[in-house]
């Protein structure tokens, strides 16, 4: 870390204590995330930067905060799948092919809701979950002269996870994450273990019901019709009655000790909720802290850029606020060549890592980016950066890769399942200022790649997979950086000022507006 950054890193790692310590938990949708945006949103106020607020309704439990009620209905599809199957023709009979074919259907429609809503981050079922307001808060740096080419957009999310009981039940366990995996695989296979049984059973029912009652009504003509011989009626009958049976003993053994797991995965107590110091008050506090940086030294502003520091809602509910900020504004000036840097939890010092897409959103994020924001970390003096896709979930640089901006993750966590990760012990106290300084540090050297970038487009000298983009800096912050860590032979100082007779029109800035109402 720079020296000149350590006046920021202090009171970026005090945004951190505030919100994990005095503020506490920001379920999405909460008082304590609105109250968290809006000691954000104080906080551009107080060095010049108006900021706009866009108020959305979420549901909270409508994505991952909801897998416990799949754990609910899967207790409550084995008590009916406690009843027979049906063998028979009756009333009794029916009644029982009715309450299997229930507990099938329940289990059919929160898979298709556990794909699609957890799993894909798909908004189709929100409708159906109660909703909270969230919000989204953000604020711009203009150029000296008002004019810019293009946007930087440095995000962070302001909301914090539900407590992942099994996880923090690892805290002082041996195994790690091994028993977390074992207790949810359990819970998975209980489940699709229900679901299938369900199945067969139900369908096997109706078959039966339907021979019965063919037969009943048209005699032999009936039991034609239906293309099944007696012996044939016979097994399918006795087949139902013994996993009927084998059901009495797994079902109580099994399915709903094992879908109980599910019910345990994210507590809904606020009070045991993730204080998210980690994740994501750092993200949060870095973005300020380079838009602070930028805002009171306006010479080291890249010529051209405006930046914006955006506080983005309720991305634990499934990525709700960055998607509803790129529906609104899509097609505006906001989003036109824009570039987000979005940084999510940075707080493992020897984990910082280039997250370049979400394997379950099927995104993959900016190339560019992602080569330029491994050079960063690189020339900030981190060795053997990482570059991993996430494997599970999703972060906000999926709607904005899906909008149409160049975006790429920044994250300094283990990238294996901890103790801290969405629990409880997710405290400032985990981790060093400075690794978060360090993030501050990488932030601002990438922001100067974007520059030269940006001027080697301007200019027709940016040739495609050519050797890296060269850093963009200050005779004084060139000085400091051959103090801390070598700068790369290939990487020559370029300056970011083009001349006067090749400078191209520049748009003017589009003025932003507080919007309480939406």
């Amino acid at each position: 870390m720079r020296e000149e950054l350590k006046q920021y890193a202090d009171e970026a790692y005090g945004i951190v204590e505030t919100a994990a310590n005095d503020i506490g938990s920001r379920l999405p949708g909460s008082e304590n995330e609105r109250k968290f945006a809006d000691f954000m949103a104080d906080k551009l106020q107080a060095i010049g930067i108006k900021p706009v607020k866009e108020k959305f309704l979420v549901a909270p439990r409508a994505s991952i905060g909801g897998i416990p009620y799949a754990g609910w209905v899967g207790i409550g599809a084995s008590i009916l799948m406690l009843f027979p199957a049906a063998s028979g023709y009756g009333v009794a009979q029916g009644l029982f092919v009715g309450l299997h074919g229930l507990a099938f259907f329940a289990c059919l429609a929160t898979l298709i809701w556990l794909v699609c809503s957890v799993f894909l981050y798909k908004t189709w079922f929100d409708f159906a979950f109660k909703q909270q307001p969230s919000q989204n808060v953000y604020g711009e740096v203009l150029p000296e002269d008002g004019k810019y080419d293009y946007t930087i957009m440095v995000s962070g999310h302001t909301d914090t996870s539900w407590n992942w009981k099994h996880s923090a039940a690892t805290k002082n366990a041996k195994g790690g994450p091994v028993p977390v995996f074992i207790k949810m695989g359990i819970g998975i296979l209980a489940f699709l273990f229900l679901f299938i049984c369900s199945a067969v059973i139900f369908f096997g029912e109706l078959a039966l019901v339907t021979q019965f009652d063919l037969a009943y009504v048209l005699g032999e003509e009936g039991a034609e019709l239906t293309g099944m011989e007696e012996k044939e009626l016979y097994d399918l009958a006795m087949g139902l009655s013994d996993l009927s049976v084998a059901l009495y003993i797994l079902i109580p053994l099994f399915v709903i000790p094992g879908c109980f797991m599910i019910t345990m995965w994210a507590d809904k107590n606020p009070r045991t909720a993730s204080p998210g110091a980690m994740d994501n008050a750092t993200g949060i506090a870095i973005a300020y802290a380079v838009t602070k940086y930028y805002k009171e030294n306006p010479d080291k502003m890249p010529k051209g850029c405006r930046i914006i520091d955006f506080n983005c809602g309720s991305e634990e509910a499934g990525l709700r606020g960055s998607i509803d900020f790129t529906r609104r504004h899509a097609g505006e000036d906001i989003l036109k060549n824009c570039w987000n840097i979005n940084i999510d939890s940075i707080a493992d010092k020897d984990h910082f890592q280039v997250v370049h897409g979400d394997v379950w959103q099927f995104t993959h994020f900016d190339p560019t980016l992602e080569k330029l924001l491994t050079e960063s970390m690189i020339d900030a003096g981190i060795e053997n950066p990482g570059n991993i896709a996430n494997p599970v979930g999703g972060c906000d640089s999926t709607p904005f890769t899906k909008a149409g901006v160049k975006s790429i993750t920044f994250a300094a966590q283990n990238p294996t399942l901890t103790h801290y990760y969405h629990t409880f012990y997710d405290v400032p106290e985990r981790f060093e200022k400075e690794t978060v300084g360090m993030g501050i540090d990488v932030v601002l050297r990438l922001i100067d790649k974007i520059a030269a970038h940006e001027e080697a487009v301007k200019n027709g000298t940016y040739v495609p997979d050519s050797a890296p983009v060269t850093d963009v800096k200050t005779a004084d912050a060139v000085a400091e950086q051959s103090d801390e860590a070598p700068v790369a032979e290939t990487a020559p100082v370029v300056s970011t000022a083009p001349a006067a007779e090749d400078a191209a029109p520049m748009e003017m800035p589009v003025e932003l507006s507080v919007d309480d109402e939406k």
